[in-house]
């Protein structure tokens, strides 16, 4: 378990101090795919390198199995990090190492035995599907099998924890989908903790089971990733889960109303009952759903008619039914 209390951390520049963190208080339990989503500079990269002092915090703990990092000495504090993997954008693979040879590399740092090291190795990279490749080196890889070798290095040491900085930001989006589902099979086969860093809602809710929105160096809201999703209480949240382009709120027709699902069956037709019992058309500006085992989950932004009175009648069915809905400014 991963346990952060008050944790700060403060730069002192030339022009005076920047706040990067302020106050932040986290529980990752074992065993959990944890999200920290927020937009560029609003500190959750700062916040994973502090988690494995990468970056030391100006104040607070962070707290690994009962040990507080912060209060460990150096000796003590570079063995407990190798239950701590790590996987970056960019990779940051060793360019003269072929493949095998990098995710060697942190069990020769660790001292463990030759033949030891390669049998653990190259199961590592039979998991992560590049058996086939173990003499090429990174410039002959792709984007997808440079993050998988990472992964696989990462793992090396056997660690409990593996965080991962924005991992998928520089693949596109079948590479992404593909990556993230090797995340969860480690998860689920390994038993290990996973803390995934992104910018990205699709990334958080592919993989993860809850999740922390960070904005402004505070958390802003923390929960399931289906309750965030579905009802967002912060600002933040809702701008990271409705589309970047704002256009959808700012057509010049009637009302917009964002309506949650979450639960419902799949086979109830609401917005074509709503539309047939109040005799009043909608504009679907927005849909973002899914089915999971017969229900539906996600969120749908509708434009109400320009007539008040047909307006009108959809707002009262909506506030006589059991859907979860709010209006759009």
């Amino acid at each position: 378990m991963i346990e952060i209390k008050n944790l700060r951390k403060v730069y002192n520049t030339a022009t005076g101090e920047i706040v990067a963190l302020d106050d932040i208080n986290l529980n990752i339990q074992d065993g959990e795919i944890f999200g920290i989503i927020g937009l560029s500079g609003a500190g959750k990269s700062t916040l994973v390198r502090c988690i494995n002092l990468l970056e030391r915090p100006t104040s607070g703990q962070v707290i690994l199995d009962g040990h507080n990092l912060t209060a460990l000495p150096t000796k003590e504090l570079l063995k407990l990090r190798q239950n701590i993997g790590m996987i970056f954008q960019n990779f940051n693979l060793l360019e003269q190492r072929n493949v095998l040879k990098n995710v060697l590399y942190p069990l020769e740092v660790a001292g463990v035995d030759k033949k030891e090291a390669k049998e653990r190795a190259l199961k590592l990279l039979e998991l992560v599907g590049l058996s086939d490749r173990l003499r090429s080196y990174p410039s002959q890889l792709s984007g997808g099998q440079k993050q998988r070798v990472a992964i696989a290095r990462a793992l090396a040491t056997n660690p409990r924890y593996l965080l991962c900085d924005e991992a998928t930001s520089a693949l596109d989006p079948n590479t992404t989908r593909a990556i993230l589902d090797l995340l969860r099979e480690i998860n689920e086969k390994m038993g290990v903790t996973i803390i995934v860093i992104t910018h990205e809602m699709k990334v958080i809710d592919q993989i993860c089971d809850k999740v922390a929105v960070i904005d402004h160096s505070r958390i802003a809201e923390e929960g399931l990733v289906s309750e965030v999703f579905t009802n967002p209480k912060s600002q933040i949240a809702r701008d990271l889960i409705i589309p970047k382009d704002r256009a959808v709120l700012d057509t010049t027709g009637g009302r917009k109303l964002r309506i949650t699902f979450n639960n419902e069956r799949t086979s109830d037709p609401v917005i074509a009952n709503m539309v047939l019992e109040c005799q009043a058309p909608v504009n679907i500006l927005f849909a973002d759903t899914k089915d999971f085992e017969g229900h539906t989950y996600g969120h749908m932004i509708v434009e109400l008619p320009s007539d008040s009175r047909q307006a009108d009648k959809i707002m009262v069915w909506l506030k006589n039914s059991n859907l979860n809905w709010r209006e759009e400014e």
